[in-house]
Protein backbone atom coordinates (compact mmCIF):
# COMPACT_ATOMS: atom_id res chain seq x y z
CA UNK A 1 0.00 0.00 0.00
CA UNK A 2 2.79 2.44 0.82
CA UNK A 3 4.86 1.73 -2.30
CA UNK A 4 4.77 -0.66 -5.27
CA UNK A 5 8.29 -1.76 -4.31
CA UNK A 6 6.97 -3.57 -1.20
CA UNK A 7 5.62 -7.10 -1.57
CA UNK A 8 2.96 -8.78 0.52
CA UNK A 9 4.12 -11.71 2.63
CA UNK A 10 7.63 -12.24 3.85
CA UNK A 11 9.28 -8.96 4.94
CA UNK A 12 12.16 -7.69 2.85
CA UNK A 13 15.64 -6.79 4.09
CA UNK A 14 14.55 -3.17 4.44
CA UNK A 15 11.58 -4.22 6.58
CA UNK A 16 13.76 -6.36 8.85
CA UNK A 17 16.28 -3.52 9.25
CA UNK A 18 13.48 -1.07 10.07
CA UNK A 19 12.05 -3.39 12.73
CA UNK A 20 15.41 -3.98 14.41
CA UNK A 21 16.25 -0.27 14.52
CA UNK A 22 12.90 0.54 16.10
CA UNK A 23 13.40 -2.20 18.69
CA UNK A 24 16.82 -0.81 19.57
CA UNK A 25 15.45 2.72 19.80
CA UNK A 26 12.31 1.98 21.86
CA UNK A 27 12.76 -1.36 23.58
CA UNK A 28 16.45 -1.39 24.47
CA UNK A 29 16.40 2.25 25.57
CA UNK A 30 13.81 1.31 28.27
CA UNK A 31 11.62 4.30 27.51
CA UNK A 32 8.62 2.44 29.02
CA UNK A 33 8.57 1.37 32.66
CA UNK A 34 8.17 -2.41 32.37
CA UNK A 35 7.59 -2.80 36.11
CA UNK A 36 4.30 -0.94 35.79
CA UNK A 37 3.07 -3.58 33.32
CA UNK A 38 3.21 -6.32 35.95
CA UNK A 39 -0.18 -7.53 37.25
CA UNK A 40 0.82 -10.57 39.35
CA UNK A 41 4.53 -11.11 39.99
CA UNK A 42 5.75 -14.12 38.03
CA UNK A 43 2.32 -14.93 36.57
CA UNK A 44 0.54 -12.15 34.68
CA UNK A 45 1.79 -9.06 32.85
CA UNK A 46 0.56 -6.69 30.17
CA UNK A 47 2.06 -7.24 26.68
CA UNK A 48 2.51 -4.08 24.61
CA UNK A 49 2.89 -4.33 20.82
CA UNK A 50 3.21 -1.51 18.31
CA UNK A 51 1.96 -2.07 14.73
CA UNK A 52 2.98 0.54 12.16
CA UNK A 53 1.10 0.88 8.86
CA UNK A 54 2.81 3.04 6.26
CA UNK A 55 0.36 4.91 4.03
CA UNK A 56 2.83 6.51 1.61
CA UNK A 57 6.56 5.87 1.31
CA UNK A 58 8.49 8.92 0.07
CA UNK A 59 11.76 8.33 1.89
CA UNK A 60 13.06 8.36 5.48
CA UNK A 61 10.46 5.91 6.73
CA UNK A 62 12.43 5.21 9.91
CA UNK A 63 12.07 8.73 11.32
CA UNK A 64 8.34 8.83 10.59
CA UNK A 65 7.85 5.38 12.13
CA UNK A 66 9.73 6.32 15.31
CA UNK A 67 7.65 9.48 15.76
CA UNK A 68 4.42 7.53 15.19
CA UNK A 69 5.48 4.72 17.56
CA UNK A 70 6.46 6.95 20.50
CA UNK A 71 3.34 9.09 20.00
CA UNK A 72 1.16 5.96 20.04
CA UNK A 73 2.88 4.63 23.18
CA UNK A 74 2.43 7.94 24.99
CA UNK A 75 -1.19 8.26 23.90
CA UNK A 76 -2.12 4.66 24.71
CA UNK A 77 -4.30 3.83 27.74
CA UNK A 78 -4.58 0.36 29.21
CA UNK A 79 -7.56 -0.92 31.22
CA UNK A 80 -7.39 -0.61 35.00
CA UNK A 81 -6.89 -3.83 36.96
CA UNK A 82 -7.86 -4.87 40.48
CA UNK A 83 -6.11 -7.81 42.16
CA UNK A 84 -7.88 -9.48 45.09
CA UNK A 85 -5.92 -12.50 46.30
CA UNK A 86 -5.66 -14.76 43.30
CA UNK A 87 -8.59 -13.10 41.54
CA UNK A 88 -7.75 -10.52 38.83
CA UNK A 89 -10.47 -8.14 37.63
CA UNK A 90 -10.03 -6.09 34.45
CA UNK A 91 -12.36 -3.07 34.49
CA UNK A 92 -13.97 -1.71 31.37
CA UNK A 93 -13.58 1.96 30.36
CA UNK A 94 -17.14 2.64 31.58
CA UNK A 95 -16.31 1.39 35.07
CA UNK A 96 -12.91 3.01 35.48
CA UNK A 97 -10.82 5.35 33.43
CA UNK A 98 -7.97 3.65 31.51
CA UNK A 99 -4.46 4.12 32.86
CA UNK A 100 -1.67 5.62 30.69
CA UNK A 101 1.68 3.90 30.38
CA UNK A 102 4.62 5.10 32.43
CA UNK A 103 6.98 6.65 29.84
CA UNK A 104 10.40 7.79 31.09
CA UNK A 105 11.54 9.57 27.93
CA UNK A 106 10.69 9.82 24.24
CA UNK A 107 13.49 8.59 21.92
CA UNK A 108 13.17 9.78 18.33
CA UNK A 109 15.27 8.79 15.31
CA UNK A 110 16.99 11.35 13.13
CA UNK A 111 18.50 10.27 9.78
CA UNK A 112 21.39 12.00 7.99
CA UNK A 113 22.34 11.27 4.37
CA UNK A 114 25.93 11.78 3.13
CA UNK A 115 27.14 12.49 -0.39
CA UNK A 116 30.63 12.64 -1.99
CA UNK A 117 32.31 10.63 0.79
CA UNK A 118 30.78 12.63 3.65
CA UNK A 119 31.54 16.07 2.18
CA UNK A 120 27.85 17.01 1.84
CA UNK A 121 25.29 16.38 4.60
CA UNK A 122 21.50 16.23 4.27
CA UNK A 123 18.87 15.86 7.01
CA UNK A 124 15.63 13.93 6.41
CA UNK A 125 16.39 12.60 2.89
CA UNK A 126 13.63 11.89 0.38
CA UNK A 127 13.22 8.71 -1.66
CA UNK A 128 15.22 10.03 -4.63
CA UNK A 129 17.99 11.27 -2.34
CA UNK A 130 18.18 7.89 -0.59
CA UNK A 131 18.82 6.15 -3.92
CA UNK A 132 21.86 8.30 -4.77
CA UNK A 133 23.41 8.78 -1.33
CA UNK A 134 26.75 7.22 -0.39
CA UNK A 135 25.64 6.29 3.12
CA UNK A 136 23.54 7.35 6.07
CA UNK A 137 23.73 7.72 9.83
CA UNK A 138 20.76 7.21 12.16
CA UNK A 139 20.81 8.72 15.65
CA UNK A 140 18.15 7.82 18.20
CA UNK A 141 18.06 10.52 20.88
CA UNK A 142 15.75 12.13 23.42
CA UNK A 143 15.45 15.77 24.39
CA UNK A 144 17.76 15.19 27.37
CA UNK A 145 20.69 14.75 24.91
CA UNK A 146 20.90 11.01 25.63
CA UNK A 147 21.84 8.87 22.61
CA UNK A 148 19.72 5.72 22.60
CA UNK A 149 20.81 4.27 19.27
CA UNK A 150 23.45 5.00 16.63
CA UNK A 151 24.02 3.25 13.31
CA UNK A 152 26.17 4.12 10.27
CA UNK A 153 25.70 2.32 6.95
CA UNK A 154 27.25 2.81 3.52
CA UNK A 155 30.65 2.96 1.86
CA UNK A 156 32.09 6.02 3.57
CA UNK A 157 34.32 7.09 6.44
CA UNK A 158 33.29 9.81 8.88
CA UNK A 159 35.39 11.94 11.18
CA UNK A 160 34.69 12.56 14.84
CA UNK A 161 33.78 16.17 14.11
CA UNK A 162 31.11 15.06 11.62
CA UNK A 163 29.48 12.73 14.15
CA UNK A 164 29.44 15.50 16.79
CA UNK A 165 27.94 17.93 14.31
CA UNK A 166 25.17 15.47 13.45
CA UNK A 167 24.45 14.86 17.15
CA UNK A 168 24.08 18.61 17.73
CA UNK A 169 21.64 18.86 14.83
CA UNK A 170 19.72 15.85 16.14
CA UNK A 171 19.25 17.50 19.55
CA UNK A 172 17.50 20.46 17.94
CA UNK A 173 15.30 18.26 15.74
CA UNK A 174 14.36 15.88 18.57
CA UNK A 175 13.46 18.77 20.92
CA UNK A 176 11.17 20.33 18.32
CA UNK A 177 9.44 17.04 17.52
CA UNK A 178 8.98 16.18 21.22
CA UNK A 179 7.29 19.53 21.83
CA UNK A 180 4.98 18.96 18.87
CA UNK A 181 4.02 15.50 20.19
CA UNK A 182 3.29 16.83 23.69
CA UNK A 183 1.27 19.70 22.24
CA UNK A 184 -0.80 17.31 20.09
CA UNK A 185 -1.43 15.04 23.08
CA UNK A 186 -2.58 18.00 25.16
CA UNK A 187 -4.98 19.15 22.43
CA UNK A 188 -6.38 15.62 22.21
CA UNK A 189 -6.91 15.50 25.97
CA UNK A 190 -8.73 18.83 25.95
CA UNK A 191 -10.90 17.72 23.03
CA UNK A 192 -11.85 14.48 24.76
CA UNK A 193 -12.66 16.30 27.98
CA UNK A 194 -14.90 18.86 26.26
CA UNK A 195 -16.61 16.24 24.07
CA UNK A 196 -15.28 17.51 20.74
CA UNK A 197 -14.15 15.38 17.82
CA UNK A 198 -10.90 13.59 18.55
CA UNK A 199 -8.84 10.84 17.09
CA UNK A 200 -7.55 10.32 13.57
CA UNK A 201 -10.74 8.83 12.14
CA UNK A 202 -12.92 11.63 13.54
CA UNK A 203 -10.60 14.42 12.48
CA UNK A 204 -10.53 13.38 8.81
CA UNK A 205 -13.19 15.14 6.73
CA UNK A 206 -14.65 12.68 4.19
CA UNK A 207 -15.61 15.32 1.59
CA UNK A 208 -12.07 16.65 1.12
CA UNK A 209 -9.02 15.27 -0.65
CA UNK A 210 -5.75 16.04 1.09
CA UNK A 211 -2.42 16.13 -0.68
CA UNK A 212 1.12 17.11 0.16
CA UNK A 213 2.83 19.89 -1.76
CA UNK A 214 6.15 21.62 -1.23
CA UNK A 215 7.45 24.74 -2.91
CA UNK A 216 10.61 24.53 -4.97
CA UNK A 217 13.66 25.90 -3.22
CA UNK A 218 16.71 27.28 -4.96
CA UNK A 219 19.97 25.67 -3.84
CA UNK A 220 23.20 27.60 -4.27
CA UNK A 221 25.91 25.38 -5.72
CA UNK A 222 29.56 26.34 -5.83
CA UNK A 223 31.42 26.08 -9.12
CA UNK A 224 33.92 23.23 -8.99
CA UNK A 225 37.05 22.65 -11.05
CA UNK A 226 35.28 20.01 -13.11
CA UNK A 227 32.76 22.60 -14.32
CA UNK A 228 35.58 24.94 -15.33
CA UNK A 229 37.27 22.12 -17.26
CA UNK A 230 33.98 21.40 -19.03
CA UNK A 231 33.68 25.06 -20.05
CA UNK A 232 37.26 24.99 -21.36
CA UNK A 233 36.55 21.85 -23.39
CA UNK A 234 33.47 23.49 -24.95
CA UNK A 235 35.51 26.56 -25.89
CA UNK A 236 38.19 24.38 -27.52
CA UNK A 237 35.50 22.54 -29.50
CA UNK A 238 34.42 25.84 -31.04
CA UNK A 239 37.85 26.21 -32.66
CA UNK A 240 37.40 23.07 -34.77
CA UNK A 241 37.01 23.85 -38.46
CA UNK A 242 33.89 22.34 -39.97
CA UNK A 243 34.17 21.32 -43.64
CA UNK A 244 30.87 21.50 -45.52
CA UNK A 245 30.08 19.43 -48.62
CA UNK A 246 29.57 22.46 -50.86
CA UNK A 247 33.14 23.70 -50.27
CA UNK A 248 35.73 22.79 -52.92
CA UNK A 249 38.07 20.34 -51.17
CA UNK A 250 40.91 18.47 -52.83
CA UNK A 251 41.03 14.71 -52.26
CA UNK A 252 44.54 13.27 -52.06
CA UNK A 253 45.08 9.55 -52.78
CA UNK A 254 47.80 8.31 -50.41
CA UNK A 255 47.58 4.58 -51.05
CA UNK A 256 45.20 1.90 -52.19
CA UNK A 257 42.09 2.36 -50.09
CA UNK A 258 43.59 5.36 -48.25
CA UNK A 259 42.81 9.02 -49.00
CA UNK A 260 42.92 12.40 -47.28
CA UNK A 261 40.37 15.21 -47.54
CA UNK A 262 41.57 18.73 -46.83
CA UNK A 263 44.39 19.76 -44.57
CA UNK A 264 42.49 19.26 -41.28
CA UNK A 265 42.02 21.69 -38.42
CA UNK A 266 43.86 22.53 -35.24
CA UNK A 267 45.00 19.60 -33.10
CA UNK A 268 42.56 19.32 -30.17
CA UNK A 269 43.53 15.84 -28.94
CA UNK A 270 46.52 17.06 -26.94
CA UNK A 271 48.94 14.85 -28.95
CA UNK A 272 52.57 15.86 -29.17
CA UNK A 273 53.53 17.07 -32.64
CA UNK A 274 56.72 14.99 -32.61
CA UNK A 275 54.75 11.84 -31.88
CA UNK A 276 52.32 12.65 -34.67
CA UNK A 277 55.21 13.26 -37.12
CA UNK A 278 56.83 9.92 -36.23
CA UNK A 279 53.51 8.11 -36.68
CA UNK A 280 53.06 9.66 -40.14
CA UNK A 281 56.65 8.69 -41.10
CA UNK A 282 56.04 5.08 -39.97
CA UNK A 283 52.83 4.94 -42.00
CA UNK A 284 54.63 6.26 -45.10
CA UNK A 285 57.44 3.70 -44.65
CA UNK A 286 54.92 0.88 -44.30
CA UNK A 287 53.15 2.00 -47.48
CA UNK A 288 56.50 2.10 -49.37
CA UNK A 289 57.51 -1.40 -48.21
CA UNK A 290 54.14 -2.82 -49.25
CA UNK A 291 54.52 -1.34 -52.73
CA UNK A 292 58.05 -2.82 -53.01
CA UNK A 293 56.76 -6.27 -52.05
CA UNK A 294 54.22 -6.18 -54.85
CA UNK A 295 57.00 -5.51 -57.49
CA UNK A 296 56.70 -4.80 -61.17
CA UNK A 297 56.74 -8.35 -62.56
CA UNK A 298 55.11 -11.62 -61.73
CA UNK A 299 58.25 -13.31 -60.34
CA UNK A 300 59.39 -10.39 -58.14
CA UNK A 301 57.60 -10.81 -54.81
CA UNK A 302 59.98 -9.83 -52.07
CA UNK A 303 62.70 -7.34 -51.21
CA UNK A 304 64.96 -8.45 -48.33
CA UNK A 305 67.24 -6.02 -46.53
CA UNK A 306 70.29 -8.00 -45.38
CA UNK A 307 71.83 -5.06 -43.53
CA UNK A 308 68.97 -4.71 -41.06
CA UNK A 309 69.55 -6.04 -37.56
CA UNK A 310 65.99 -7.20 -37.04
CA UNK A 311 65.52 -10.65 -35.56
CA UNK A 312 61.95 -11.04 -36.72
CA UNK A 313 60.95 -13.92 -38.98
CA UNK A 314 60.54 -13.26 -42.71
CA UNK A 315 57.90 -14.77 -44.96
CA UNK A 316 58.55 -15.67 -48.62
CA UNK A 317 55.75 -15.82 -51.15
CA UNK A 318 56.31 -18.41 -53.92
CA UNK A 319 54.61 -18.27 -57.28
CA UNK A 320 53.06 -21.17 -59.17
CA UNK A 321 56.16 -21.57 -61.41
CA UNK A 322 58.46 -21.75 -58.37
CA UNK A 323 56.34 -24.52 -56.90
CA UNK A 324 56.53 -26.49 -60.21
CA UNK A 325 60.36 -26.18 -60.44
CA UNK A 326 60.96 -27.19 -56.85
CA UNK A 327 58.37 -30.00 -56.83
CA UNK A 328 59.96 -33.54 -56.99
CA UNK A 329 59.11 -35.69 -60.02
CA UNK A 330 58.17 -38.77 -57.93
CA UNK A 331 57.39 -39.30 -54.32
CA UNK A 332 59.09 -42.06 -52.23
CA UNK A 333 55.93 -44.13 -52.28
CA UNK A 334 55.70 -43.94 -56.03
CA UNK A 335 59.42 -44.92 -56.40
CA UNK A 336 58.91 -48.00 -54.19
CA UNK A 337 55.86 -49.12 -56.15
CA UNK A 338 57.80 -48.66 -59.41
CA UNK A 339 60.66 -50.86 -58.17
CA UNK A 340 58.30 -53.64 -57.14
CA UNK A 341 56.64 -53.55 -60.57
CA UNK A 342 60.01 -53.83 -62.33
CA UNK A 343 60.96 -56.88 -60.24
CA UNK A 344 57.73 -58.67 -61.11
CA UNK A 345 58.33 -57.96 -64.79
CA UNK A 346 61.82 -59.45 -64.66
CA UNK A 347 60.55 -62.64 -62.96
CA UNK A 348 57.95 -63.15 -65.69
CA UNK A 349 60.57 -62.81 -68.38
CA UNK A 350 62.82 -65.45 -66.75
CA UNK A 351 59.94 -67.93 -66.65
Amino acid sequence: MASPGFEIGRPSEFGVELTRLLERCLKESRCVDTESLCIVAGEKVWAIRVDIHALNYEGNLLDAASVAAIAAITHFRRPDVTVSGEEVTVHSPEERDPVPLSVHHMPICCTFAFFTQGKHLLVDPSLVEEKVMDGKMVIGMNKHREICMLQITGEMLLLKEQVLRCSNIAVVKVTEISELILKALENDRVARTSGEKCGFAESVEPKKITSTKTDHQDVEMEEHDSDKMADTSHSSDDDIQIVRPEDSVEVKILDKGLAAIGEGGQNTWEIDEDVATEAMADAAAAATSSSCLQGKGDNQHEVIDLDSGSEEETTMTLSHDDLQTHRPTTTPAQAASQKSADRKGKKKKKK
